[in-house]
């Protein structure tokens, strides 16, 4: 008997393989079947994508406007200057991902939008004019991060004039998303006010734990001269604040249906990401002055972020429960609980 039963099972997963192949190609013959009764029933504005699309791919693809860098010679376009800017180096690799995040989320709602009415309106077309303003600006004053930025405007302003107002309504935030695109690397020459706070917070706390250090400027010097770090640009933890607050804006999205809910934990995030970013700073401190400098400025350094910005993930999740939390029927459960033993 068990081996009858081996030899069924043999000869089912084979079938069960064949049938998952199958589902997956029924479901692409249906895509594309309605995708083919779609542009046969309205061909006008299948042609009208189509010409939407190509004219994005060939003025942000191939129309060279920008100079590829302080010490590149020649032009590139858009595309070409966002690429060689979505680096480690800049701190702004996560931004390779926004596209397929933003498609993603478009897919994530794909049965609303299939099933709202759709009625194209001419109010798309402000939203289109107001990115074609952004895309002329940038290559009029050669600023590519203009250009990206018209992006979210253009996408939404299409769609608003080819399907309507619910279908837009719907694609907002996944439009908006883009604006991660845009490579923020110059605002680190702005936090040089962050650097100044991080520097006196870890100051206070060293002190705290009686590790005496010398904060000046945003310099931290232990008072024995056994170590030395300073602040950098990049220390100010500009690359997971961007990271928290790009998977933080996806969650509420996806899970809370209050606005005020949305930026109160979007806001919250960002603390969290600042305060996760000195916690592991501070065990820098710590590692230096109790095992060994080199360990804390090399090693410890490069990779205690990926322990700290989970914990800092984690703390928005939690806070984002809280948030959610009905502390009028946990008080009503309380007090139904105290009456149930007073009798």
């Amino acid at each position: 008997m068990p081996a009858d039963s081996d030899h069924l099972v043999a000869n089912h997963a084979p079938e069960a393989s064949s049938q998952g192949v199958e589902s997956v190609s029924e479901r692409i013959t249906a895509l594309s079947r309605n995708a083919y009764m779609s542009v046969k029933s309205n061909p006008v504005a299948a042609l009208l994508l189509l010409t939407i699309i190509g004219t994005f791919i060939y003025f942000f693809g191939f129309v060279p406007l920008f100079v590829k860098g302080t010490f590149i010679s020649g032009v590139c376009s858009t595309a070409a200057w966002a690429w060689q800017a979505w680096t480690p180096q800049m701190n702004q690799e996560h931004s390779k991902l926004v596209p397929l995040i933003s498609l993603a989320l478009v897919w994530y709602h794909r049965k609303e939008i299939r099933n709202v009415v759709k009625r194209g309106s001419n109010t798309g077309l402000l939203f289109v004019a107001i990115g074609i303003v952004f895309f002329l600006l940038s290559a009029r004053c050669l600023q590519p991060r203009l250009a990206l930025a018209s992006l979210p405007f253009l996408i939404y302003g299409s769609v608003f004039y080819l399907w309507g107002s619910a279908v837009a309504r719907i694609v907002l935030f996944p439009c908006a998303f883009l604006i991660f695109l845009i490579p923020v690397a110059a605002l680190e020459q702005a936090t040089f006010r962050l650097q100044f706070v991080i520097t006196g917070v870890i100051g206070f706390l060293s002190n705290l734990v009686s590790i005496k250090i010398d904060a000046v400027g945003t310099t931290l010097t232990a008072a024995d001269n056994s170590f030395n770090f300073a602040i950098a640009e990049g220390c100010t933890g500009i690359r997971s604040l961007i990271a928290m607050t790009m998977l933080t804006a996806v969650y509420v999205h996806i899970t809370q249906d209050r606005l005020w809910k949305k930026v109160l934990i979007l806001a919250f995030s960002i603390v969290f990401a600042i305060a996760g970013n000195i916690g592991r700073l501070f065990t820098v401190i710590l590692v230096a002055k109790f095992i060994d400098p080199n360990l804390a400025a090399g090693i410890y350094h490069d990779y205690s972020g990926y322990v700290f910005f989970p914990v800092a993930l984690l703390a928005m999740l939690a806070f984002s429960k809280l948030v959610n939390f009905e502390f009028s029927a946990g008080f009503r459960g309380a007090c139904t609980g105290a009456r149930t033993g007073n009798v």
